[in-house]
């Protein structure tokens, strides 16, 4: 992190980015061989000069509960009122606040059983005209691996502590590497490259909400207690791969063993009872709260977070995830992002209260 004369610039989870009057902009250091890699830094912002109200329009669209049709609804699970357990109390990462196990009572609440996908927020988009936060910033970063060799020789600068993220002009949830490419045989396969603000405006469209993280956890882990994963403590029982996330030497090769480079259809790995699919690993899901890693060990009842915050959490990991380096696709762990953040492993999908 360094200062200069104007403006302050902090280290976002993937990126460096600078908001001026004219627009966006990223700060990106040249990556070297000596890099230091870290697969998940702390996000704040604190380089705003514009309000961000003049670049989104989340207010604009508003909440109608009518929406919610019958058919929505066979698309999700229904998780009844109770009393649950989230967090760990043998956390991997102390500092994202994994702990400790503390009990939460929630009312009843419907949640996807999938993604959002490419095929409902077009509709969306179709529908409404929104423009995402990436296409009025102009770019987005994507994982290199999954760019052309033409499309990286013609960027020479990376981010100095996760130099695998590349910054791609006209990068969007339309065009995920860039301009030159499309969703046209991924059309059941997550969104991505959403901000918080850009999904909470689909699931206002929808008569939906994002759920709270605590909902989230809840139903990731499918009415089991103190397991790592939606399915169990073992990562491949059976030999069987539950979840879209690396394989190889991260990040020079991915194996693919799971079947996929980068994001696999919403509906390809089932992970748990409640029958939840990619609840885990694929794409990051936004959550409705403010990132905080100091929880209350008393029980608490439909937990929303705090008021306010710089971050949104995020939870299941993506298919970026690696136990030597990311171990973040089990249900306790989290990370977090600013809200206008966006990024090719980062989705979402929506719940409702009954």
């Amino acid at each position: 992190m360094y200062t200069s004369r104007n403006t302050k610039v902090t280290l976002f989870n993937y990126f460096y980015k600078i908001q001026i009057i004219l627009g966006y902009y990223y700060l990106c250091i040249n990556a070297t061989k000596d890099s230091s890699c870290q697969c998940i830094s702390k996000l704040n912002r604190q380089s705003i000069l514009v309000p961000r109200k003049e670049y989104c329009v989340v207010n604009n669209i508003k909440f109608d509960a009518n929406n919610v049709k019958e058919e929505q609804i066979k698309q999700m699970v229904k998780i009844d009122a109770g009393t649950y357990f989230i967090g760990t109390n043998n956390p991997v990462f102390v500092a994202d606040g994994e702990g400790p196990k503390r009990e939460v009572v929630l009312t009843n609440f419907y949640i996807d059983k999938f993604e959002v996908s490419n095929k409902d927020y077009m509709a969306f988009v179709s529908t409404t005209g929104y423009i995402t936060e990436a296409e009025s910033f102009g770019d987005s970063f994507v994982f290199e691996n999954l760019l052309t060799q033409n499309m990286k020789n013609k960027i020479n600068k990376a981010v100095a502590q996760a130099p695998w993220w590349l910054p791609v002009k006209e990068a969007s949830w339309q065009h995920p590497e860039g301009p030159n490419s499309n969703i046209t045989f991924r059309m059941d396969h997550p969104v991505v490259h959403v901000s918080w603000n850009d999904a909470v405006a689909y699931c206002n469209w929808i008569g939906k909400r994002l759920p709270t993280e605590a909902e989230w956890e809840v139903a990731c882990r499918g009415g089991l207690s103190d397991r790592l994963y939606p399915w169990g403590n073992k990562l491949m029982p059976n030999s069987q791969h539950k979840a879209n996330i690396w394989q190889g030497n991260f990040p020079i090769e991915n194996t693919e063993k799971d079947g996929y480079k980068g994001t696999s259809p919403v509906t390809r790995f089932l992970q748990n009872k409640y029958g939840l699919y990619n609840i885990v690993g694929n794409v990051w899901e936004w959550t409705a709260d403010w990132w905080i890693t100091k929880h209350s060990h008393n029980q608490q009842i439909n937990p929303i977070g705090p008021s306010s915050g710089s971050d949104k959490v995020k939870k299941g990991g993506s298919y970026l995830c690696h136990k030597n380096y990311c171990y973040r696709y089990r249900c306790a762990a989290r990370s977090q992002n600013t809200p206008d953040t966006s990024a090719g492993n980062l989705g979402f999908r929506c719940a409702i209260s009954t």
